[in-house]
């Protein structure tokens, strides 16, 4: 019974990433079906990314305002009610972009708080089990990876069975089922929080995260490189490679390379606490940043694709310990009435330098070609990374200890960093 909360949050977790994930493929499909056009396509997925963009930021603060489990709740249930209204208008026959729009944004809002909760959540779930934050923040992070390895699939075979309508039941089914489970879910600072524990007010309460990472070296610093490394790696998955691809006509080759990439990171993920028990933290996070990113050069180099397959599964295995050791240098480093707050802040660092690198990636392409814009966007990957690893800060990674977990409750020791 002890890790029964763990378990529930973990089907929390895949159930929502699928449902996300089933509604990525099924949404361009359905606007093209009924509009033809891919410019419509492409205006509704930059509607729902409009939302998460916005709301990431302020969403932490949500959730040490009202509570982990409240909003995670609320975020799927809402998602699940907007993507089961797309194929109820559907069968009124009063479905058009407008209501595709407005529904995938209804939806999209508050997927960073399902998010952030969630993740709020796993210190205490990881000790009610037993287990160390280090070994649930890899299986956490493998989870996620796998719901959106599995979701895009789940949706193009439901587009073949019932059809792109009808086939968003089953995600709104997923979001419902996340639902219930979270609904079961009991672990320490899951409920709302105390009085005297909340934020002041939903800008106070964001300053106060934004401040509180900006003050915190070792968060400042890793917040930092993953912005830099992501900003120029996005335009890989979702340019450079889509455009090669393309060129060559071999567009099914796309999804076996990303696949082939997610799935060395949910690898990965899972092979954190072993390998940081044998290495150590420091050493680790370091090797599997600049193996990820010279793999990623390889790919710059755009080979055949049994090398493209090989270098796509060795950037997603070095990858995937990245994460969990920036989740407990969070976790740790956190007072437990901030973590939200501080989760918000550094998911939207990440959200917003994505588009970034994207910006820059198409006049890249239209003035050097695909391969010379993707040698040098693989080699800024690589020279972002190298820099950003050498602060001293980064070899607190070893110091990092966290609580002990003698009782039900998380107490976090670490005071406010001094100005």
């Amino acid at each position: 019974m002890r890790r029964t909360p763990f378990a529930l949050l973990q089907v929390g977790n895949l159930l929502s990433g699928v449902g996300n994930g089933v509604a990525m493929v099924v949404l361009p499909w359905l606007v093209l079906d009924i509009t033809g056009s891919a410019s419509a396509a492409g205006l509704v997925a930059s509607a729902t990314l409009v939302p998460v963009l916005f709301a990431s930021l302020l969403v932490g603060t949500v959730v040490d305002m009202v509570g982990r489990k409240r909003v995670a709740m609320l975020a799927d249930a809402l998602s699940g009610l907007s993507t089961a209204g797309i194929p109820l208008v559907a069968l009124l026959g009063h479905l058009d972009a407008t209501w595709l729009i407005g529904l995938a944004i209804g939806g999209a809002v508050l997927d960073p708080a399902g998010y952030t909760a969630r993740k709020a959540m796993l210190p205490g779930a990881a000790t009610r089990a037993g287990w160390a934050w280090e070994r649930a923040n890899g299986v956490h992070e493998a989870v996620y990876g796998a719901a959106y390895i599995l979701g895009p699939g789940i949706g193009g075979l439901l587009i073949g069975l019932v059809g792109a309508s009808n086939a968003l039941w089953a995600t709104a089914a997923a979001f419902a089922v996340s639902v219930v489970a979270t609904a079961f879910l009991r672990v320490p600072g899951a409920g709302r929080p105390d009085h005297h524990e909340r934020p002041e007010g939903l800008w106070r309460g964001t300053v106060e995260g934004l401040a509180f990472v900006w003050r915190q070296p070792l968060l400042r610093v890793t917040t930092l490189l993953v912005c830099l490394v992501v900003a120029a790696y996005l335009p890989f998955e979702s340019v450079i490679l889509p455009v090669h691809f393309t060129d060559i006509d071999r567009p099914a080759q796309l999804g076996l390379v990303v696949t082939t990439m997610s799935v060395g990171g949910v690898i990965g993920s899972l092979a954190t606490a072993v390998v940081v028990r044998r290495f150590g933290r420091y050493r680790v996070f370091v090797v599997s940043v600049l193996m990820a990113c010279l793999a990623l050069l390889g790919l710059g180099f755009l080979p055949g694709l049994p090398a493209l397959l090989g270098l796509a599964l060795v950037t997603g295995l070095f990858w995937g310990p990245v994460q969990p050791i920036l989740d407990l240098a969070m976790q740790v480093r956190t007072p437990e009435e901030l973590r939200g707050r501080v989760i918000g802040v550094i998911t939207s660092a990440t959200y917003a330098a994505g588009p970034v690198g994207l910006l820059l990636a198409g006049p890249a392409i239209d003035g050097w070609g695909v391969r010379t814009a993707s040698i040098l966007f693989a080699m800024a990957v690589l020279v972002l990374a190298i820099g950003s690893l050498l602060p001293r800060r980064l070899r607190e990674l070893d110091d990092l200890r966290e609580p002990d977990h003698e009782g039900p409750h998380v107490a976090v020791p670490t005071p406010y960093p001094a100005p």
